[in-house]
């Protein structure tokens, strides 16, 4: 009966039920049937009347009165605005984190730069030097120069000889051939040479490193070579290739700021922003956009360097004129902004579109600077340009000798004042070198500390050391600078390198994704010790593992 009188609630309630149209009950005590039709039309008439009322109240003033006065309550779904406003706050944090990987990798890019410049040349003689040297102190080990200073010599060689075959190109009549050209063809020309720089980029640093490795390699190994020969003069041809496009690289920007009605830098300009369209709508991992990110980085450095060609050959034209400085200063200025501003743009909709948080950047620049660390390092495997390179894709010696062709062209040397003008130049670049080394060190060594991946510069590689335990990890921030240091007191980042025999691979530093992760990780285990886990995660990759540059920022599995 209850469950009854529940179910009747909201029904008009008829003599025989709540609603329902069934046969009226028959007995003593029950309504006549006539009673019963009195009963039912009065119930309809009422419903009639109130359908009524309600088809009267319909009406475009109570319409417009109820979307007045609508009301909503945001909280009912409030992890969706609170994901939106935290979208709103990583877009704004996006310029200054972005801009402080940038002002980090530039200065990676200008201190390997400028390696070429001071450091090599003094290498390269402290290790003719040795090899002169060699009979008066006899033959102590089987080789004749260490690794390091075998390619330090390859380097300086390569160097020297593109340096002499570009004094056999004509700076001059290229500049009026690329000058004579329509604009059109020109815009062509430059994103062809864009292109072509990135190919050679990435195709050359294998060609080093296989001149390197071709020229250390130790004897007693079964010859698996075309020899150091060939390779030499692969390198030497690549090196010259990449400094003559570059050079027509910044022959175009020349020509671009000397037209009249600087339509050619316009046009170059909104290059940069067709970069947008082509990578924002495109699906990012975190290892692409570190990619892409060393990419920017790399290309800014470039701009740089070429802008600062541009400008010698201009001051060159007007006598040093300081006031022709001045009138090329805004289109610098506008190349440089509009260079920042399509970098910011397009790593701002990135990070939107695939839901990567601002804090990634922390993690490249991590990255980065253990790069530099482990290089310094007693068993360090790689010199710390080469590490650069192969990271950003910036090989800095086709650049350096067309730097260095451009300089001896645009400033004359004559007399003793000049000379000695040069020898301080060149004293201020070795000092800024060292300055610009020590920063990035002492900063790379927080970074890395703050990232806590100061214990994988220690740990043994799993596949090398199989069976063994590995010893205790040895902390490399012990002094208030970051330097670790050994047993004797030294510190490790400034000791030579000790040649390590076949026998004892575990001691080398290696940068292998199985056993190296760019950011700590709570909830997973220690790789040692969880091999299921370690299985599962062999397919993706690791930010430290990419050392190729490649085209579009993505990597093609």
């Amino acid at each position: 009966q209850q469950q009854q009188q529940d179910g009747c609630r909201g029904v008009p309630k008829t003599l025989w039920g709540c609603g329902e149209l069934r046969p009226p009950p028959t007995g003593p005590g029950q309504p006549s049937p006539q009673q019963r039709t009195e009963t039912l039309g009065f119930y309809e008439s009422d419903r009639g009347r109130k359908k009524k009322r309600g088809l009267s109240d319909l009406s475009l003033l109570r319409f417009i009165s109820a979307e007045l006065t609508r009301g909503y309550f945001l909280e009912h779904n409030e992890a969706k605005y609170t994901e939106r406003r935290e979208r709103v706050y990583t877009c704004m944090r996006i310029p200054k984190e972005l801009e402080k990987l940038m002002f980090f990798g530039i200065f990676l890019c200008l201190d390997a730069f400028l390696y070429i410049f001071t450091l090599l040349p003094l290498r390269v003689f402290l290790a003719m030097f040795r090899f002169i040297t060699l009979p008066c102190y006899g033959l102590r080990d089987r080789r004749l120069l260490q690794p390091a200073q075998v390619c330090d010599i390859l380097k300086g060689v390569i160097l020297v000889i593109c340096y002499f075959m570009m004094h056999y190109v004509d700076y001059s009549m290229m500049y009026h051939l690329i000058r004579g050209q329509s604009v059109i063809k020109l815009y062509i020309i430059y994103n062809m040479l864009e292109v072509a720089d990135r190919l050679f980029s990435s195709f050359g640093q294998d060609i080093l490193d296989a001149l390197y490795w071709t020229a250390t390699e130790p004897k007693e190994r079964k010859r698996a070579h075309i020899g150091v020969i060939p390779h030499f003069f692969m390198a030497v041809l690549y090196v010259f290739l990449h400094a003559i496009l570059i050079m027509v690289q910044a022959t175009t920007l020349n020509v671009a700021f000397n037209s009249h009605n600087k339509s050619l830098l316009t046009i170059m300009m909104s290059n940069n922003f067709v970069e947008i369209k082509g990578s924002v709508f495109k699906k990012f991992e975190k290892n692409n956009l570190f990619q892409m990110s060393n990419s920017d980085i790399k290309e800014r450095f470039t701009n740089y360097v070429l802008l600062l060609i541009v400008c010698l050959r201009n001051m060159e034209q007007f006598s040093w004129n300081p006031d022709h400085l001045w009138v090329l200063f805004p289109d610098v200025c506008m190349v440089v902004a509009s260079e920042i501003a399509v970098d910011i743009v397009k790593h701002a909709f990135i990070t939107k579109f695939n839901d990567i948080t601002a804090d990634v950047y922390s993690e490249y620049r991590a990255s980065l600077a253990f790069d530099l660390v482990s290089s310094r390092q007693k068993n360090a495997y790689t010199d710390y340009s080469d590490s650069v390179s192969r990271r950003m894709g910036f090989i800095p010696l086709p650049l350096a000798v067309l730097l260095m062709r451009v300089v001896t062209s645009s400033i004359k040397v004559q007399g003793v004042l000049a000379y000695v003008c040069v020898v301080l130049f060149y004293c201020g670049l070795i000092s800024l070198k060292v300055l610009n080394s020590i920063v990035l060190l002492g900063k790379s060594c927080q970074y890395v500390k703050e990232a806590k991946m100061e214990e994988k510069l220690f740990n043994p590689v799993p596949s090398a050391s199989a069976g063994k335990p590995a010893g205790k990890p040895q902390s490399m921030f012990k002094s208030t600078h970051g330097f670790s240091t050994d047993g004797n007191g030294s510190t490790s980042v400034t000791n030579q390198p000790v040649h390590q025999k076949d026998s004892i691979p575990s001691l080398l530093v290696t940068s292998n994704s199985d056993q190296f992760l760019t950011t700590p990780d709570g909830e997973e285990k220690d790789i040692n010790q969880d091999s299921s886990e370690l299985k599962h995660r062999s397919s993706k990759k690791d930010l430290l593992e990419i050392d190729r540059f490649t085209i579009c920022g993505n990597r093609i599995d």
